[in-house]
């Protein structure tokens, strides 16, 4: 039998309390999530940057926008998906999130994927892409193919911030978010028939 579902705010006052590893010492807040919680698209990132940190709202700074208008090209809405990051709290300095902290975090991802139940699994980024399909293979390697973990479909796709600072991968990027649209379409076809 499997265990019953947490409700979002239960899940998100858990972790709002979690003191598992030090990055609790330096938030403002936690970064939970935002969005449809019966989304059939979930979004997984690294972690809250600055902005982030500070509105307690995931994807807000320079990066949010870029990801507003790559949502529009895959014919999606903000409001439609769940956007939520592997790590809840900022890693000082933005810095990469350690082992040992996605590890202390992993558990509130985990209890968001199973309530929210999405079709598909976007993961933006080499961490968020690394944890969700356990695998060394890295984001240049796997973006932009569908993968499967457990009963969900993956989609890999390269971080928005990284076309910020690498404009070669806005092309990718873009690619990739076309693709998702035309896979979302299939899939509503299969449901259809």
């Amino acid at each position: 039998m499997s265990k019953p579902h947490i409700p979002l705010p239960d899940i998100e006052a858990q972790a709002a309390q979690c003191r598992r590893c030090p990055l609790c010492d330096g938030r403002t807040q936690t970064v939970f999530g935002v969005g449809n919680p019966n989304a059939r698209v979930l979004f997984i990132g690294e972690a809250p940057g600055k902005n982030e940190d500070l509105q307690g709202e995931p994807f807000v700074g320079a990066a949010g926008k870029y990801l507003d208008e790559l949502l529009g090209i895959a014919g999606l809405k903000r409001e439609e998906v769940y956007i939520a990051n592997v790590l809840k709290c900022r890693p000082p300095g933005n810095r990469n999130p350690r082992p040992e902290e996605i590890e202390a975090c992993a558990p509130f991802l985990r209890e968001q994927t199973r309530t929210i139940d999405p079709e598909f699994i976007v993961t933006l980024g080499n961490f968020a892409t690394k944890f969700v399909l356990k695998t060394e293979i890295g984001i240049t390697r796997l973006h932009g193919t569908l993968q499967q973990a457990g009963k969900f479909k993956v989609f890999p796709i390269f971080h928005p911030a990284a076309a910020l600072y690498d404009g070669s991968k806005r092309i990718a990027l873009e690619d990739d978010f076309t693709t998702l649209g035309e896979l979302l379409a299939i899939a509503n076809e299969i449901e259809d028939k």
